[in-house]
């Protein structure tokens, strides 16, 4: 079903769920708004378009297809913490859309909370619901074209499923992207068992998002206070699945994917000398790769989701400002809600570089018709 016929079929999409002014060295401000109205963002005079890669959902859809295993639980627990029941529903989209006026965001690509990766199921199983989750998403952006895109979900755990759910999803669906947990029910995305996902990815030319999943394997060490498994936990995963797809050669056999990391890409990009360091100095632990560690960070893409003006300055400096995309983890306490003006407070950025970062390079990478 094409993208206008769902336009024709649903003017909202049943059974989903989503998930200040500075003037700096290049006058780059975001107009203040009133309540209701738009927050429109400018840089050096001119509008900039704006717009984010990481908004979760929920597909309520899939709960029948999941009763009575655990992860029906746990999804109905996260939304009951995350206070979004009969708060951000889709039927109530128009008030995500205040949010994101009041944010200064003009689009989102929409995927799934991460909790909706059901990699347990067999295959049948597994079509079935990326097959609803998929078309759910669809529906929504559908229904509001100009304020949402698709990033679709795939079944990673059968890759030659996830090949075909990829292909029709960007044919029948319009999806733009694709998020992926940080590893497979233990496996590494590196695995040879991904390569047909890999070459996919690539000769489709569509954005894999990388989004992690609280590094199961370090559940007992992460226990305890402080929300571990969030806080040290998805960064971590991150680091790790990068480091896997470069030192494991995956970024070499499929150089033309664009991978896209949350949360930053981890802490890899703030120790990638300790990597390079190895490579120059220990082939017997790091098997020299084709270009150094930190070489690879400048292929890949980072969403702005790192908290501080002095973490995202070193972000920058590392990857490029052409790498780093806006990021705001909606609707979770732990996104940031000023994430339009944390691009914007880091010192010492051309008005080119914060134009891309706020949207223009996202706009390319997703096929967004950036009119501002």
């Amino acid at each position: 079903m094409k993208r206008r016929e769902f336009i024709q079929q649903s003017a909202s999409a049943a059974g989903l769920t989503f998930v200040g002014c500075g003037l700096g060295g290049l006058a780059a401000c975001a107009e203040s708004t009133h309540a209701g109205e738009r927050r429109e963002v400018v840089v050096n005079g001119k509008r900039a378009m704006t717009v984010d890669i990481h908004a979760h959902s929920y597909v309520h859809d899939v709960y029948p297809l999941i009763e009575g295993r655990h992860e029906l639980d746990y999804l109905q627990s996260v939304l009951q913490n995350e206070i979004l029941l009969g708060k951000i529903d889709i039927d109530s989209v128009d008030f995500r859309l205040q949010q994101m006026d009041a944010q200064g965001i003009d689009m989102q690509a929409v995927s799934l909370h991460v909790g909706q990766y059901h990699h347990w199921a067999e295959h049948d199983l597994a079509k079935e619901i990326v097959n609803v989750q998929n078309t759910r998403i669809a529906e929504l952006c559908a229904a509001h074209p100009d304020r949402f895109v698709g990033i679709g979900a795939v079944a990673m755990q059968h890759p030659e499923l996830a090949v075909q759910q990829m292909k029709y999803a960007i044919r029948e669906l319009d999806m733009r992207g694709f998020m992926i947990t940080g590893s497979v029910e233990g496996e590494e995305l590196s695995s040879p068992r991904f390569h047909p996902f890999w070459a996919a990815a690539e000769e489709l030319g569509t954005v894999i998002f990388i989004h992690p999943r609280y590094f199961p394997d370090a559940k007992n060490r992460l226990q305890g206070n402080g929300g571990l498994p969030n806080v040290i936990g998805n960064p971590l995963e991150t680091t790790v699945a990068l480091s896997h797809l470069i030192f494991e050669g995956t970024l070499d056999r499929y150089p033309g994917v664009k991978i896209c990391a949350a949360h930053g890409g981890g802490y890899l990009a703030s120790y990638i000398g300790r990597s390079d360091h190895c490579v120059e100095n220990h082939p017997g632990f790091c098997t020299p790769v084709d270009k150094l560690p930190s070489e690879y960070l400048k292929k890949l893409y980072f969403d702005s989701l790192i908290y501080t003006s002095e973490n995202l300055r070193h972000l920058i400096a590392t990857v490029g400002a052409d790498r780093i995309v806006l990021g705001t983890d909606f609707p979770f306490r732990m996104g940031n809600k000023e994430s339009v003006d944390h691009i914007l407070s880091v010192p010492d950025l051309s008005a080119d570089e914060q134009r891309a970062m706020l949207g223009g390079t996202l706009a390319g990478l997703l096929q967004i018709d950036d009119k501002a």
